[in-house]
């Protein structure tokens, strides 16, 4: 039976041993659509996260979607354009039950001003990445990709660890929320600052913000105390990155580390220019775009010089990969790239071995199930230490959000190991239903993006998106169970092309054959795809682990 929502009511939680389609791989896809407005940030208007990243174009769409899942056979394929179900063709039990192509534009049109047209005309959605593709599990997934980077940066500057440190951040959305959590498991004082309220509000209910500060004065010394007792401390603000982070550096503070993540990509749904209140921004959203995108560019100006402040009086100061120094370039901010991006500076090595954000849902709804699989990945692993602390952090302070989930940056080999033998698991009865498996699109072979994932790679092959589009092939050809391209919208138009993957661990040994089909190869494309850019961490991982690359002479 569902389970009730305290925070979106209308939304309940899936789970339960009923089915309501003909099998468990279409209920899985079902349930894993309900779970995803169940944590969504708006889901009366579909929007998952990210101002408009959404997990169907319209609610016929939706309705539409939900009665394919549950009238289709095993062996038919349901097609989706851009969040609309377009059609359910006969395939074969071993073809993906669903096939996606969310916001691909051709490249001279893929501009936000395009994108806001056709999306006004009811003929495209962004599905973000995980939104669409209905993958999303909440802020925990952010929150380990989050916590990666400020212990690389602990590791690279402080000693191993940021207890002492103050790291200044904003933006506490669906992906920004899970920073105030994160920094606290890295053992700093971090401040966080949202324009909105309710999400500070939101994330303090849940339990990712301890301390919701009145003003920035208080704001500030909650910080210093903690720094000078060397104490884990999470601080929300409400007010304008744009005017607190150059107040900050006026009056001469330096934090230890600095990034952002606002909704700095989509000038005119995400981004809030400073001296505007939100219900202004929302009244300008109609017949003000231009208005309300020069005003938010100009802020972002502000934001960023402030930025590269920091960084001059000595802040690790990196992009959190939401275009903020895009759209600072574009302003005028002739040197924002001095900023780096988080791959390239602290998780590249790791992307190069296909070591990436691998995430699994318990389609029962029960926290046990999760439990089971956290001893496994324990019991499998015990020498990786970032799985086994990460493991240990998750228990003690990552609330579930929806269906029961989790994530941990498994690479190649790795995950087809976990996922049989949670595959098992559902087959001895152990779990109480099956276990989706998925991962997030920014993953070594899945994504390009030439200011987020890809920017500078090693051979200059950041902007070709052929690596996500082999993916998704492959992956249909590896018998997947949900297989999507997505490319940018709103402010992301045109700047990134990415896949998507999800098969369900039912207890058959059908599924012990897609997941080790499905998995073994999506991991073995992104070791391929660093190989070939030169990367001496992916070669090695080919030798080590018999990747079966192609190295020409």
């Amino acid at each position: 039976m569902p389970k009730a929502n305290p925070r979106h009511p209308k939304f309940p939680i899936p789970g339960g041993p009923e089915l309501r389609a003909r099998g468990w791989r279409q209920e899985a896809l079902l349930r894993l659509l309900e779970n995803v407005l169940s944590v969504g940030e708006d889901p009366d208007n579909l929007i998952v996260y990210a101002a408009l990243g959404k997990a169907a174009r319209s609610w016929a769409a939706h309705k539409g979607i939900v009665k394919a899942l549950t009238e289709m056979e095993e062996d038919q394929t349901l097609l989706i354009q851009s969040g609309k179900p377009i059609g359910l063709v006969k395939t074969h039990a071993r073809a993906p039950l669903v096939i996606m192509a969310n916001c691909n534009i051709v490249g001279q049109w893929a501009k936000a001003e395009v994108f806001y047209e056709l999306q006004r005309k009811g003929l495209i959605c962004w599905g973000g990445l995980t939104a669409g593709a209905w993958q999303y599990i909440g802020s925990q997934g952010v929150i380990q990709g989050t916590y990666e980077i400020f212990m690389r940066i602990a590791e690279r500057r402080f000693g191993g660890d940021l207890a002492g440190r103050f790291v200044l951040t904003a933006g506490l959305g669906g992906m920004g929320g899970a920073q105030p959590l994160a920094g606290r498991m890295a053992g700093a004082a971090i401040l966080c600052i949202d324009i909105d309220p309710e999400r500070a509000h939101k994330r303090q209910q849940i339990g990712y913000l301890q301390e919701i500060a009145p003003d920035l004065d208080t704001a500030l010394e909650m910080i210093d105390a903690a720094v000078k007792d060397r104490r884990a401390l999470s601080v929300g603000l409400v007010g304008n990155a744009a005017e607190v982070y150059p107040e900050i550096a006026r009056r001469g503070i330096v934090p230890d580390i600095v990034t952002d993540q606002t909704s700095a990509h989509d000038l005119v749904y995400g981004y809030v220019p400073k001296g505007m209140s939100l219900d202004q921004v929302r009244e300008l959203r109609d017949d003000g775009q231009g208005q309300l995108m020069a005003a938010s560019r100009a802020s972002i100006v502000e934001h960023v010089t402030a930025m590269l402040d920091f960084q001059k009086r000595g802040s690790e100061v990196f992009d959190n990969g939401n275009l903020i120094r895009t759209q600072a370039k574009e302003g005028g901010v002739t040197h924002a790239f001095e900023i780096p991006i988080f791959t390239e500076a602290y998780l590249r090595p790791l992307f190069a071995r296909a070591i990436g954000p691998f995430r699994w849902i318990a389609l029962s709804g029960e926290e046990s199930d999760i439990a089971r699989i956290d001893d496994l990945l324990l019991e499998l692993f015990p020498d990786n230490k970032i799985i086994t602390n990460w493991i240990r952090l998750a228990r003690e302070h990552v609330p579930f959000e929806g269906l029961p989930a989790r994530i941990a940056w498994l690479g190649h080999g790795e995950r087809t190991m976990l996922a049989r033998r949670v595959n098992a698991l559902v087959a001895g009865g152990e779990l109480k239903g099956p276990v989706a498996f998925s991962r997030d699109h920014l993953d070594a072979g899945a994504m390009a993006h030439p200011n987020i994932m890809t920017e500078r790679m090693k051979d200059g092959s950041d902007a070709i998106a052929d690596w996500p589009l082999i993916d998704a092939m492959m992956l249909c050809s590896s018998m997947a169970d949900l297989v999507v391209v997505h490319s940018g919208g709103g402010g992301y138009a045109g700047y990134m092309t990415s896949c998507g993957v999800t098969v369900v661990a039912d207890g058959t040994d059908d599924a012990d054959e897609r997941l080790d089909h499905a998995l073994t190869n999506d991991t073995a494309l992104g070791v391929m795809r660093y190989a070939d850019a030169g990367y001496e961490e992916a070669l090695d991982e080919v030798a080590k682990k018999d990747v079966p690359y192609i190295r020409l002479d």
